[in-house]
C-alpha cells in the first residue's frame, strides 16, 4: 500500500460554502433572538465567583481586573446586590451617585459604602443596615435615575442619593456613555416618569438586523466574556481598581472665568438645573424613602479662590445652587443633607469631589450619625 492511498481529498470549495452558510445562519439566529434574550444576565458572579462590591468600571483591566461595561444587565448581575435572597435581618440601603460615591482612587473598604458598613448601624426593629455601592462614574442625574430604577428590583429599604451641582445642568444629562448605550431604556424612563417636557430624545428606531448580529456586537460580547474571566482575579484578590502610588494633585490655582455651563454671574436660574429628575426618582422609589445628600467639595485657597470654590464651580453659581437645593427640599418635603464644606481641603485627591480615605470616613461618620437619629423617628 503506497502513501498516495492515505491521502484524503478535501472539497475546499464546498467546505468554504458550508462554513459561510453556517456563519450566516448563526448570526441570523442570534440577531433574531437577541431582543428576547438578556445575554448580560448570564454571569458567573454571585455563583462561582463572589459578587462585586461596585458596578464595573475600569481604565486598566490588566491591573484592576475590571473593565467598563455599558450593559446594565451584566453590570447588575455581577454586583453583590443581585445575590439571590434578601436576608430578613437586613435593612438594605442603596447608595446612588457619581465617581465620588463609586470610590475613585479608593479600595472597596475605603469607599463611602465600605465605611458605612463598618459603623454597624441598626434600624429601630433590630435589622442591620447593609450599604450597597451603586455609584457610577460620570456626572448626570439622569444616569443616576436609570441606576436607581434598576435598584428597586432588589428591594431596598432606603436610598441615599449623593449629588453635586455638576450633575444638574441639562447639558450633562444624556452625555454619559452609559446613557448613550441604553437609549431605549432612557426613552422608557422618560415616558414612564412624565419627563417628556424636560428631557427629549428621539423615539427608538426599529432595530437594525445587522447591528444585532454576532459580528456587529463582537466587541460587546468579547467584553462580557472578558469580564467573566476577570472574576477569577477578583475572587482571589478583591482588587477592582488600580490605585497608583503617586496620585495626580487637585487643581489649587483656578481660572478667572466665572461662567458656569454658559450662564454668567450673578444668577443661576433654577430652570437650568435638573430638579425634576430628583423629583422623578423620589416618586419612583415610593414607598422607599430617599435621602438626598449634597456631597462635599474641595474649597481652594489658591489663585482666584476668592471667586471660585474649585475647578468646577464659580462661587456665585454654587451658592445659588445650594439655595435652590435647600428651597426645593423644603417645598417638596424631601429629606436633604448638605455636606458641602464638611471635609477639609487637604482630604481631596485629584479632583474637587474625590476624597482620601480619611475624608471619606469623615463623611461616612457624619452620615451615619444623621442616619442613626433619623432611624429613631421611623416606626
Amino acid at each position: 500500500m503506497n502513501q498516495s492511498e492515505f491521502k484524503i481529498k478535501v472539497d475546499w470549495k464546498g467546505l468554504i460554502i458550508k462554513t459561510t452558510i453556517l456563519l450566516i445562519l448563526c448570526n441570523l439566529i442570534y440577531a433574531l433572538l437577541i431582543p428576547h434574550l438578556s445575554i448580560g444576565k448570564l454571569t458567573l458572579y454571585n455563583a462561582i465567583f463572589p459578587g462585586r462590591l461596585r458596578l464595573p468600571y475600569g481604565d486598566d483591566p490588566s491591573q484592576s481586573y475590571n473593565l467598563t461595561l455599558n450593559n446594565l444587565d451584566a453590570m447588575f448581575a455581577s454586583h453583590i446586590i443581585a445575590k439571590p435572597g434578601k436576608p430578613t435581618a437586613e435593612f438594605r440601603v442603596v447608595l446612588i451617585g457619581d465617581s465620588a460615591t463609586w470610590g475613585y482612587l479608593l479600595s472597596n473598604d475605603h469607599t463611602l459604602a465600605g465605611y458605612l458598613n463598618q459603623l454597624q448601624l441598626f434600624s429601630s426593629d433590630g435589622r442591620k443596615l447593609i450599604f450597597y455601592n451603586l455609584g457610577y462614574p460620570t456626572m448626570s442625574l439622569t444616569k443616576d435615575l436609570m441606576i436607581l430604577t434598576r435598584s428597586l428590583t432588589y428591594q431596598p429599604d432606603l436610598i441615599i442619593w449623593l449629588v453635586t451641582l455638576e450633575s444638574f445642568p441639562k447639558d450633562k444629562q444624556t452625555s454619559s456613555p452609559l446613557i448613550q448605550e441604553n437609549l431605549d431604556e432612557l426613552f422608557l424612563l422618560i415616558k414612564n416618569n412624565h419627563l417628556e417636557n424636560y428631557l427629549s430624545i428621539p423615539s427608538p428606531q426599529p432595530k437594525n438586523l445587522w447591528k444585532q448580529t454576532i459580528i456587529a456586537q463582537r466587541k460587546q460580547l468579547a467584553d462580557l466574556y472578558r469580564y467573566q474571566l476577570y472574576g477569577f482575579d477578583w475572587a482571589a484578590t478583591h482588587i477592582d481598581q488600580f490605585i497608583p502610588e503617586n496620585l495626580p494633585p487637585r487643581q489649587e490655582d483656578l481660572t478667572e472665568d466665572l461662567t458656569f455651563h454658559g450662564f454668567q454671574p450673578s444668577h443661576l436660574p433654577i430652570a437650568s438645573l435638573s430638579f425634576p429628575i430628583l423629583e422623578a426618582g423620589e416618586n419612583l422609589a415610593k414607598p422607599v424613602p430617599v435621602i438626598f445628600v449634597n456631597e462635599p467639595i474641595f474649597i481652594s485657597h489658591g489663585e482666584n479662590s476668592a471667586t471660585r470654590y474649585n475647578f468646577y464651580y464659580p462661587r456665585w453659581a454654587y451658592d445659588d445652587y445650594r439655595k435652590w437645593f435647600s428651597d426645593t427640599c423644603k417645598s417638596q418635603n424631601w429629606i436633604c443633607w448638605d455636606l458641602w464644606d464638611l471635609i477639609p481641603s487637604t482630604e481631596f485627591t485629584n479632583t474637587a469631589i474625590h476624597m482620601t480615605p480619611s475624608g471619606t470616613q469623615q463623611s461616612a461618620n457624619w452620615i451615619g450619625e444623621q442616619l442613626a437619629n433619623w432611624l429613631k423617628t421611623r416606626p
